[in-house]
């Protein structure tokens, strides 16, 4: 169990620590630019655990983005926790139990990845909270955070997980696209969720 799991989270707290988050993370359809153009990830609605895990691994180093990584480095596990719970509140429609199921070969690529196993049937209900929800996520966020699982060696890109690290090395980018492509066109929980001064 990590340092993140012992520390409960207060929403309200995170609240007052997002400022840092809101700049990119609470701008509907902000594009980033490292290491390509892509859409930032929604966050408001994911699970706490997962929102911890992620930080604790840009703070470690697992996760290789610069500015996550600055940003994580500056925070406690009590912020990283206070975080977690605040961006978790924002709960948005439920996902649907199923969902469409996909054509031809990207379902065999699904099946080849056993995506399912993991984040679940409608891709919103992952088998543990510390692992993402994905339907409904941004197709090119998706496809930089799938391919980043096939860098080695890079300081400033990549991500160092051995199941997705295993699970993404079976494909070429091409079918991580599809992939990606797929999961973002499902009904999810996840949005972006505007702060006042950002409407």
């Amino acid at each position: 169990m990590g340092a993140w799991a012992q520390a409960a989270g207060d929403a309200k707290a995170g609240e007052g620590k997002a400022a840092m988050c809101v700049g990119c993370h609470g701008i509907p359809g902000y594009q980033n630019s490292f290491p390509e153009i892509h859409r930032v990830p929604m966050i408001s609605g994911q699970s706490a655990p997962y929102i911890a895990a992620a930080l604790q691994a840009y703070r470690k180093g697992d996760r290789k983005h610069p500015t996550m990584r600055g940003i994580a480095g500056s925070l406690s596990d009590q912020d990283i926790a206070d975080l977690a719970a605040y961006y978790s509140t924002h709960h948005q429609a439920k996902a649907p139990e199923q969902v469409k199921a996909p054509g031809g070969v990207v379902a065999q690529l699904i099946e080849k990845g056993a995506c399912v196993s993991c984040h679940g049937a409608n891709f919103s209900s992952p088998i543990d909270p510390s692992y993402p929800k994905i339907a409904g996520q941004h197709a090119d966020y998706l496809y930089v955070a799938l391919k980043s699982y096939n860098v080695q060696g890079n300081p400033h890109i990549g991500r160092a997980n051995p199941i997705m690290g295993g699970i993404a090395q079976q494909f070429s980018n091409a079918e991580l696209k599809q992939i990606a492509n797929y999961l973002a066109s499902l009904p999810g929980e996840l949005a972006t969720k505007p702060q006042p001064r950002f409407r």
